[in-house]
């Protein structure tokens, strides 16, 4: 039975499979952050297709919630284990999010698997070997990317900024028409605001990927002078959602947004079908979720080809592009053969594969990263 045939199958007989009783020989443990939706992804899809793989295993399914938290209560339990000494611990597969993905990698708590399957020669982006300056190469495998990108009305901004310096100037010429959120209330905002740092602090590397220097801060002066002039010719929004829904009434032009969020809210006739994304020079951050093993898993090969068939291309097109409208979490070109021509002209055509690459970035390490929102707070917003 070929891939594509299990795929077929196990889509339209998901429901089934997930009512029928538990008769199977092994438990695989897939514990997962993030929101309801995570784990009805692995409920209703992902389990489904890797039991009808692998029948004498049943997937079990635990979510702990969205954000850094959920994913912190992934990090406790398993260093629970850790620290009562046993061999082999209940959590087979993680789904985390990126600074608690790094924070258990540096404990030790997880397992150097990517090089044991073969769609771990599929990534290539920085983020599938820093979390945050934590160095992952081998520790885990991106599930999909979420990426901040700027959307603008083609209609009345036909050409639109290629980068943050044209973007200073096309507010200065047409000012209250881009918006964005500040660092309030959405992370759309604060992506927009780390792009800008990336740009002209002078040293858009060192807070990627460390070390950390408490004095760097102070060379940031010029950085947030430039952005307290910027936000003179701006309209502040209310979030995530209300940077959407002003530009759905017109109110401004152009805006930060996720872009899975941006082509959900198209798809649901929120937004105008016209609207398109430009990811600008030098780049705007996103972030992965990862999947991982930890360290004393009880099913470790099992796990691995979890992660396996979680990160195939027919499966990150189907299950991450086309039910979620987020990016691969491999790289895109592996995926395209998988997606209909219409799919990946939507997700692909306005940020090409070879875009995100370049200027799709990480957000900055932990320190860095506290450091630019307290500046902002202190020298932009008063």
């Amino acid at each position: 039975m070929t891939l594509k045939s299990v795929l077929t199958g196990a889509i339209s007989g998901a429901v089934i499979a997930v009512s029928m009783p538990a008769s199977a020989e092994t438990q695989l443990n897939v514990v997962t952050g993030g929101s309801q939706n995570m784990v009805e992804y692995v409920t209703d899809y992902l389990g489904p297709l890797f039991e009808e793989l692998h029948p004498s295993v049943k997937v079990r399914v635990t979510g702990t919630g969205p954000g850094d938290a959920g994913s912190q209560k992934i990090l406790e339990k398993l260093e629970a284990q850790s620290a009562a000494g046993k061999e082999q611990w209940d959590i087979d597969v993680i789904v985390a999010a990126q600074k608690k993905t790094g924070e258990m990698k540096e404990k030790g708590l997880l397992a150097d698997f990517r090089g044991n399957i073969e769609t771990g020669k599929m990534v290539t982006r920085e983020t599938a070997e820093n979390a945050l300056g934590v160095y992952v190469g081998g520790y885990v495998m991106p599930m999909f990317h979420s990426q901040t990108a700027i959307a603008y009305n083609p209609a009345l901004v036909p050409n639109p900024p290629e980068s943050y310096d044209e973007l200073r100037e096309w507010v200065k010429k047409y000012p209250k028409q881009f918006g964005y959120n500040g660092i309030k209330n959405g992370m759309s905002g604060v992506a927009f605001v780390t792009g800008w740092m990336y740009t002209y602090s002078g040293d858009a590397k060192t807070l990627q990927n460390g070390p950390y220097d408490t004095a760097k801060k102070d060379s940031w002066a010029d950085a947030y002078a430039g952005l307290k002039a910027f936000n003179e010719n701006v309209t502040f929004t209310p979030g995530n959602a209300g940077t959407l829904d002003m530009l759905n009434r017109g109110e401004i032009v152009m805006g930060p947004v996720w872009v899975d969020m941006f082509y959900s809210w198209q798809a649901d006739g929120r937004i105008p079908p016209n609207l398109k994304l430009k990811l600008i020079a030098p780049g705007m951050p996103g972030q992965p979720y990862y999947y991982a093993t930890p360290a004393k898993a009880t099913n470790k090969e099992l796990a691995e080809k979890f992660i396996e068939l979680a990160t195939s291309p027919e499966v990150q097109a189907e299950g991450i592009v086309n039910r979620f409208n987020w990016y691969p979490g491999i790289d895109a070109d592996h995926v395209k053969a998988s997606l209909d021509e219409k799919v990946w002209n939507k997700l692909f055509t306005d940020v090409t594969p070879l875009e995100l690459a370049q200027k799709g970035k990480p957000f900055p390490i932990g320190p860095y990263f506290d450091d630019i929102k307290e500046g902002y707070e202190k020298q932009v917003s008063n």
